[in-house]
């Protein structure tokens, strides 16, 4: 089991500056804050998969707002490069959704396929 930070809103995520879209500030430091805690947990680029995967994701939010399906997209970008080499390598995806304010996360697992 990987214990991650919560990820931002997704209506934070993206930035629109003159006319191009782009990462937000937050989007980037929360890409940031994922790899070193993945590394800090022992992942390595090196050791990505390079198969088909499936993916568990328990979300804990601080507070009761958001759509689960709009948590889905951050962690998943983040994770890319470190655990799987692109997100089309994910072809089964299990999510849930909890309340933690006292500790806001993201709890993964995750597999290959044989």
């Amino acid at each position: 089991m990987i214990t991650l930070p919560f990820p931002p809103s997704a209506n934070r995520y993206w930035r629109n500056v003159g006319g191009v879209v782009m990462l937000s500030k937050e989007a980037r430091v929360y890409r940031k804050l994922i790899a070193s805690s993945l590394l800090v947990q022992g992942f390595r680029k090196e050791d990505s998969c390079k198969g088909s995967i499936w993916i568990r994701l328990a979300f804990y939010r601080p507070r009761k707002i958001g759509d689960l399906d709009n948590m889905l997209k951050q962690p998943l970008d983040a994770m890319r490069g470190i655990l799987y080499q692109d997100d089309g390598q994910i072809c089964e995806i299990h999510a849930k959704r909890f309340d933690d304010k006292e500790r806001p996360r993201v709890e993964v697992d995750f597999g290959a396929f044989n």
